[in-house]
């Protein structure tokens, strides 16, 4: 079975890519495939957070980099790593911190993308020689009127398009992804057709990468002093009466049921959160419906085409269903979106990602709901 077309991506003569490996299942394939292809390949593995299960007894190197350094081995190819530890503490685990204190549910993988798995993977490109970087992400390209659009991956269950708005077009124009066209037990039988037995039977991870277990539990290790600082804030109902205290805003999103620790004689849904005042409206699972809210840092692809789509369908979360919808610009430089049904849960500090069938036409982070009232109408 072919599985990446040499001509889809090479023009004349032999290239060379720079790979992201993780030494898991998808970057092992996209290695092999490429060279394959043609390519002469490169990959570099990134460390950025070390995990206690992510190594073997008395070895201080995580396992994941020992299992990407023996493939690059096996095929041949330079390997490097790039030990980003520090500055990944710095932006992405702060910038975790920092939302969920103020509030806000984060996005990390979103951040980490453009900040530096992408930016990171362009630097080694650039420094070795390489046209081309690749990785195993479920997602393709289409060049169209002059601009290039992330598609979604025809693997319905691995689409990691949504995760990959904030990566800057430029980018997009210089990679591969190989497994975009395919399904996962595809990738799996082509890497035991290849004889990588092994590989192919590991497990996925879908937590984010640097958070073991609970969210709360990071977040208590990582800024010992939060809890004191916000534990015994109220909760209240929708018209502002106090219901019980809480153990403060940053332990709590939009939508959550369980966990809350009070009893009201009925279920009880986190609506809003308020971290200035740290107080968390409580209500009815209906009373999180809505047809509209506030989006913000907003980037199209292309400005001008994305305001008169016809057919534009938005996701508010990871593997949520895309609904259709209209924009309009605020004169505050929000977007107010408009969902043709009601969407649930709308949560401040997620990505609303906006697609036309199954191309990626922009992305934004949804904002403070504070005012949606004012737009009634459109809940009409």
């Amino acid at each position: 079975m072919q599985f990446l077309d040499p001509l889809n991506y090479m023009t004349d003569n032999k290239k060379r890519v720079m790979v992201a490996m993780s030494g898991g299942i998808d970057s092992s394939a996209v290695c092999l495939m490429l060279q394959d292809a043609g390519y002469e390949v490169l990959g570099m593995t990134m460390r950025v957070w070390d995990l206690p299960r992510q190594f073997d007894a008395g070895d201080d190197v995580p396992r994941f980099i020992r299992e990407a350094q023996a493939l690059a081995q096996r095929l041949g190819i330079k390997h490097h790593v790039v030990d980003v530890r520090d500055t990944f503490r710095q932006s992405v685990v702060r910038y975790f911190c920092d939302e969920y204190a103020n509030g806000r549910t984060p996005n990390p993988c979103v951040r980490c993308n453009r900040d530096f798995k992408f930016r990171i993977l362009r630097e080694q490109a650039d420094a070795n020689g390489c046209e081309f970087m690749a990785t195993g992400h479920y997602v393709r390209t289409e060049t169209l009127n002059g601009h290039t659009y992330l598609l979604t991956g025809d693997d319905a269950r691995k689409d990691q398009s949504y995760f990959l708005w904030r990566v800057p077009e430029s980018t997009l124009q210089r990679c591969l992804f190989p497994l975009g066209g395919l399904q996962k037990d595809q990738v799996r039988d082509y890497l035991k057709q290849k004889g990588f037995e092994l590989v192919a039977r590991q497990g996925e991870s879908m937590e984010v990468c640097f958070v073991e277990g609970d969210y709360r539990d990071f977040l208590r290790a990582q800024c010992p002093d939060l809890e004191a600082r916000v534990d015994g804030g109220a909760y209240v109902d929708e018209t502002g009466r106090r219901l019980g205290l809480h153990r403060g805003v940053p332990f709590y999103t939009v939508g959550q049921r369980k966990g809350l620790g009070i009893a009201l004689g009925h279920p009880a849904y986190v609506l809003r959160l308020n971290a200035e005042k740290n107080t968390i409206v409580l209500g009815e699972e209906q009373a999180l419906q809505t047809s509209c809210f506030f989006v913000e840092d907003w980037q199209a692809v292309c400005e001008p085409r994305f305001f008169e789509e016809e057919h534009l369908s938005v996701r508010i979360r990871y593997h949520s269903n895309s609904i259709p919808c209209r924009v309009q610009r605020l004169d505050d430089g929000r977007l107010l979106v408009r969902t043709l049904d009601p969407v649930s849960a709308v949560t401040p500090g997620q990505s609303a990602v906006f697609y036309v069938g199954n191309r990626l036409v922009a992305g934004s982070v949804i904002a403070s709901q504070k005012g949606i009232g004012q737009y009634a109408a459109c809940e009409d």
